[in-house]
């Protein structure tokens, strides 16, 4: 094995996992976020002689980024469930699961509104960086941002209210 490999295989090795958090909370969906993680490190496999002295995780999330974006625009279907979900309803106690309603609300944003907030406030990137990673400009993640956290609130109001109590 060529040192190459090996220092990919350490690398992806460390960072699996934090890409696959990163993808279940863009897409939802498990199974679609182990493709979409698995896709990235087979690009960045691919290019690791380029990216080993970069910042191969930016280019991984970017992958991840774009190619959910990419693969929702194809698909643009309607999800059917058996009753419709009514955030607005659930108790909220302290046994509330937070993450359930985190997914409900984050379900409700278009998938770039959905990648600014993940990227900037779950991998604490900084505008620019989200930037790069969706490739847009940093007034399109301002913009995004804004939108994304007005419908969150409206969403799910609860979420506000609990981060409130914790504070």
């Amino acid at each position: 094995m060529s040192t190459d490999e090996e220092a990919f295989r350490r690398w992806a090795g460390e960072r699996q996992l934090a890409l696959l958090r990163t993808a279940v909370l863009l897409t939802g969906d498990h199974h679609r976020a182990e493709d979409l993680v698995q896709e990235a490190l087979t690009k960045v496999a691919l290019r690791w002689r380029r990216l080993a002295s970069g910042n191969p995780d930016a280019y991984a999330r970017q992958i991840i980024v774009r190619d959910n974006i990419s693969s929702w625009r194809k698909r643009r279907r309607e999800h059917v469930v058996a009753e419709p979900v009514d955030v607005g309803t659930r108790d909220i106690g302290p046994g509330v699961d937070r993450r359930l309603l985190l997914d409900d609300a984050l379900a409700g944003l278009t998938p770039r509104q959905r990648a600014v907030i993940v990227l900037r406030y779950y991998d604490d990137l900084t505008e620019r960086a989200a930037a790069e990673a969706m490739g847009v400009s940093v007034g399109t993640i301002k913009s995004q941002t804004s939108l994304a956290l007005r419908r969150l609130r409206e969403a799910a109001p609860e979420l506000a209210e609990l981060l409130r109590e914790e504070s």
